[in-house]
């Protein structure tokens, strides 16, 4: 049975082997590669010769204000800071794991210099023009898809890459890269999944959103990869009048349906599954197939949701991660503050293994991948997007049940 992108298995195309090569393991302890590789020697990402490096240019300007570590690379960490709302908490979080990372990663030669980008396109623009004339060789951050716009275009006229924990792939690309979990990509792993435990006939309930239309098309575009047919779908507005209406409408076809997609998450989920199961189609009778907003613990302990599957990293991980959080910092973590740990330890990763070329295009997006201690395999595309090994997770009521682990290596890398 062959693979597709991440490993899993696709029932519909003829087999072919498993290529396994070395990949970039970023853990506690700082930068190792996998099992089987060569200790000390770094991974063998690509033979192109080393670019020259060019005339010599005055020398940029001496870091001000925040910063982390002490190391010769500077790299830019650009966090909302004095943005309205929650953002001052989510950039306190960010900043915290970039700053737990340079901890964990022993002889970490980099500085991280901490911006403000404000919540704002202006405010990330100016960010990252600070950066750039600090001598930022890379900008990791910022963390909302309207500040990517705003420093994607400086840090490209400075050819800096931009590592961003956005989960919009619309500000990917050109020097951008995405670190935030992608619909398209849990779509695409959860419908592998399903396919390959025999359920190739799905509805979908889905809000009629601008993220419910990202999740219906990865449907589509994975139903037709995998062979799956999509019997219907249909799409809800907000309040649980219209969501048991278009539950009953899935009702009406349950004897086709072997799985049912419920991408949204919160209150909305559990609602959704409530109204199907009254329509007849229970976890049991249709399998529920969730998104990356079911790995939460409101959903974990929800019983309308049990039975359904989600994809997610590691749950395990995250919960020996969020522990060292609180034990070091006094307060809950961030979920997705998560990814700005994952973007130091790479960046330090690649200081230490990749030499000069360490954040050229065909080193960030090398088809091998990293490996997070956190959020596990990952790795991004050409067009800077992200592929992720997710393990998939059924809803027991408590601690999800792992149903399906994670890939370890890419296919074909």
């Amino acid at each position: 049975m062959a693979k597709d992108t991440t490993g899993r298995n696709r029932p519909e195309a003829p087999q072919r082997a498993l290529t396994r090569r070395q990949a970039l393991a970023l853990g506690g302890g700082g930068a190792a590669l996998l099992a089987g590789c060569q200790p000390n020697t770094g991974p063998s990402i690509s033979a192109q010769p080393l670019p020259s490096t060019g005339p010599i240019t005055a020398a940029p300007m001496v870091p001000a204000g925040d910063t982390i570590g002490t190391g010769s690379v500077r790299v830019a960490l650009l966090v909302p800071r004095s943005a309205s709302g929650t953002s001052a908490t989510i950039a306190t979080a960010l900043r915290n794991c970039a700053e737990m990372a340079l901890n964990d990663f022993a002889g970490a030669d980099v500085t991280l210099l901490v911006k403000d980008s404000g919540g704002t396109t202006e405010g990330a623009q100016a960010a990252a023009q600070a950066a750039v004339s600090e001598g930022a060789e890379l900008i990791l951050g910022p963390f909302f898809a309207a500040e990517v716009r705003g420093a994607a275009p400086v840090a490209r006229a400075a050819n800096i890459p931009v590592i961003a924990f956005s989960s919009d792939p619309s500000v990917a690309g050109n020097g951008v890269y995405i670190m935030g979990f992608l619909i398209g990509d849990e779509v695409q792993q959860m419908v592998a999944h399903a396919a390959t435990t025999g359920k190739r006939s799905v509805g979908a309930l889905i809000s009629n959103s601008a993220a419910g239309n990202l999740a219906e098309a990865a449907l589509r575009e994975s139903a037709a990869r995998y062979n799956v047919r999509i019997v219907q779908v249909e799409r809800f507005e907000a309040g649980p009048g219209d969501i048991a209406a278009k539950a009953a409408a899935l009702g009406a076809n349950a004897a086709q349906l072997q799985a049912v997609f419920l991408p949204d998450g919160g209150s909305a989920a559990a609602t959704a599954a409530g109204a199907l199961a009254a329509a007849g189609l229970t976890s049991d009778r249709a399998t529920w197939l969730g998104s990356g907003l079911w790995n939460d613990p409101a959903v974990y302990s929800n019983p309308a949701l049990s039975g359904g599957l989600f994809p997610a990293p590691e749950i395990d991980r995250f919960s020996a991660f969020a522990a060292r959080y609180r034990q070091a910092y006094g307060i809950e973590l961030f979920a997705k503050a998560t990814l700005a740990y994952d973007a130091a330890l790479l960046a330090a990763g690649l200081v230490k293994q990749a030499g000069p070329r360490r954040f050229d295009p065909a080193i960030l997006a090398n088809r091998q991948g990293f490996i997070s201690s956190v959020n596990g395999l990952f790795r991004f595309n050409p067009d800077g997007t992200n592929d992720r090994g997710l393990a998939i997770y059924r809803v027991t009521g408590g601690t999800p049940a792992i149903v399906e682990a994670p890939v370890r290596v890419f296919a074909g890398a």
